[in-house]
């Protein structure tokens, strides 16, 4: 039997803890390693594994024979890991967000760019697991095959990524510009911000309204709103926060062919007997509407997207080049663009163009940094919270 492959988990807070659980039952890797800053930490989940543990990510790559690293830290750790890995021929994937701005997330690409000429057979892949959602899979079949023909709208209401103040308050470096970055689109929805993409592509025009700390003590956004221009006409919408219970998860997409809405666990698809945009044109009835009928849309659900799917994936591709990746780690750069541009635009006051102006948005983040005076408060026990209920 061949040998398994060796991967290391940094960071094993409330993520990488699941990443640690996840490789640990796996018949085709083996848990080589672990990282954490907390020395504590790192020697608890080290011990329990019997394992090596560091608390320098550096020293365990440069230490360690290691296949690959599974990244799970705090947000802007996520670029110099990455790169440090790749540059000494280590596979890497990534949690999301590839980063917290589009300039590191180009530095990422570039580096592993570089380090494919020195070490040809290197993987970088991204945790993007909601793309094995059989649900959103079928979704994805739907358009590409051409069943809603031309896109004209695009809306989702994600508003049930409720989170308590003590959420935030677990935890130093969450909800801060300097510790994690931003708020709901950064921490809650670059999932989503990838499948808007990875559905209906990238807009190239962004207006976004974004509050910071409305409903939470905290100097991130909690509540956004996103209006989107594509180039071929459509319109898209995203609606979060993290302060709305009941929430809502909705998602819409109307084409000529019909309209198909994604909510609870069902895709209903509305069918149009003729292209609703022929029909406006040549009907000569004042107020009549396209003949349509709905359907639910039948799919897999045995299961619902997974995170240990992703990383066996990354396992084989190490294996065998001709895998196919869930999720390149280069393609995390798309949807993060589109939460910056959401940023940018509230914190301008204008609408702003894709590609993103990506040193005017690291500019203006440093500037909230250097700028900030909110004082953290920092409560709960440290100990590693069950994040399952919350993946959505």
């Amino acid at each position: 039997m061949t040998d398994k492959l060796k991967l290391a988990v940094i960071g094993v807070g409330i993520m990488g803890s699941s990443h640690v659980r996840d490789i640990s039952k796996s018949e085709n890797v083996a848990l080589a390693a672990i990282c954490d800053i907390d020395p504590q930490r790192a020697k608890n989940v080290g011990e329990a594994q019997n394992i090596p543990y560091y608390t320098d990510y550096k020293e365990m790559i440069d230490k360690e024979k290691l296949d690959g690293v599974v990244i799970s830290t705090p947000h802007y750790f996520h670029t110099p890991i990455a790169i440090y890995a790749m540059q000494h021929g280590v596979n890497a994937l990534s949690e999301k967000p590839e980063a917290v701005h589009v300039k590191d997330a180009h530095k990422m690409n570039d580096a592993f760019a570089a380090a494919k000429k020195k070490y040809p057979n290197l993987i970088f892949a991204i945790m993007f697991q909601q793309r094995t959602n059989p649900m959103f899979q079928k979704l994805k079949a739907m358009i590409d095959g051409g069943e809603l023909g031309k896109l004209v709208r695009t809306t989702w209401i994600i508003t049930d990524w409720f989170r308590s103040q003590s959420y935030y308050d677990n935890g130093g470096w969450r909800a801060t510009w300097r510790g994690e970055g931003g708020g709901v689109l950064l921490n809650q929805c670059p999932h989503n911000l990838d499948l808007y993409q990875w559905l209906v592509g990238l807009p190239n025009k962004v207006t976004g309204f974004a509050a910071i700390g409305k409903y939470h003590n905290i100097e991130v956004e909690d509540e956004v709103t996103g209006f989107f221009q594509h180039e071929n006409g459509m319109v898209g919408h995203f609606v979060t926060t993290t302060a709305e219970s009941p929430g809502t998860n909705r998602l819409e997409i109307i084409g000529e062919k019909g309209k198909v809405v994604v909510e609870g666990g069902k895709i209903l698809f509305t069918r149009n007997q003729e292209s609703m945009l022929d029909f406006l044109q040549n009907t000569p009835e004042l107020f009549a509407k396209v003949p349509n009928q709905t359907e639910e849309v039948p799919y897999d659900t045995s299961s619902h997207g997974s995170h240990a799917v992703v990383t066996e994936t990354f396992a084989a591709a190490i294996r065998d080049p001709k895998v196919q990746l869930i999720a390149h780690g280069t393609e995390g750069i798309r949807g993060l663009s589109l939460g910056n541009a959401i940023m940018l635009s509230s914190w301008l006051g204008k609408t702003v163009d894709l590609p993103l102006d990506e040193d005017l948005y690291e500019a203006k983040l440093q500037e909230l940094i250097a700028t900030s005076r909110f004082q953290k408060t920092t409560t709960g026990s440290g100990e590693i919270a069950d994040v399952s209920a919350s993946l959505h």
